[in-house]
């Protein structure tokens, strides 16, 4: 499987995770998480989860307002409880 923007493949055989990173930077904030082939069972379904998530993350981030160029401190909180649950 390829990176895709945004979307990073991590499939290193000398280190315990193998999986997919999802990494956004909005305004001065970056938003990462990790998305495990072993905690969703496969490379296929753990994609699926960090697509999901980058879906509403991007959405609910370029949607938001903004405070002098930035992020408003509610929005980081928002997408990383968001991040958290996925």
């Amino acid at each position: 499987m390829k990176s895709k923007k945004n979307l990073t493949r991590f499939t290193y055989e000398t280190t315990a995770f193998q999986g997919w990173r999802l990494c956004l930077s909005r305004a001065g904030s970056t938003f990462t998480k990790y998305y495990s082939d072993k905690k969703y069972g496969s490379a296929k379904k753990s994609l699926a989860a960090a697509e999901g998530a980058l879906e509403e993350i991007k959405k609910m981030v370029d949607n938001s307002r903004r405070v002098n160029g930035k992020l408003s401190q509610s929005t980081i909180r928002k997408a990383q409880k968001l991040l958290k649950d996925s």
